[in-house]
């Protein structure tokens, strides 16, 4: 059954990476209640933003725990590499001088990495 659910993973993959990340109810609620400014945007992507990390925690964890040691370590590696790509690339739309919506940018781009990280850590580990 694992063999086949993994052809499956594969098969959708092959067609897009993986399914569109799903963002909390208090997100958008809070996001309506920002009215489009700069400071309200900025915290509600910050607070969904902890609990995506939250989420990618936790799928990191189970997945972790179905691994042999050298996978771990595999997992260990690959994870502290893509951590240092989300930040790279998500600095890089903060351009100071480019004005606040760079800001919004930049956090809207942490969010969006860490809620695809987390789905993708979800998906791998039902693949084991």
């Amino acid at each position: 059954m694992k063999n086949y659910a993994l052809l499956l993973l594969l098969a959708s993959a092959a067609g897009s990476a993986y399914a569109e990340p799903k963002y909390s109810s208090a997100f958008d609620l809070c996001m309506d209640k920002s009215n489009g400014t700069t400071v309200g945007m900025i915290t509600c992507l910050g607070d969904e933003t902890d609990r995506q990390d939250k989420k990618l925690n936790t799928n990191y964890k189970a997945l972790k725990v179905t691994l042999n040691k050298k996978r771990q370590k595999q997992l260990l590696d690959v994870q502290r590499m893509w951590i240092k790509f989300r930040d790279a690339n998500c600095d890089f739309y903060y351009d100071p001088e480019g004005g606040s919506m760079h800001r919004v940018m930049s956090n809207e781009c942490y969010l969006r990495m860490t809620a695809e990280r987390a789905l993708e850590l979800e998906q791998l580990n039902m693949s084991y």
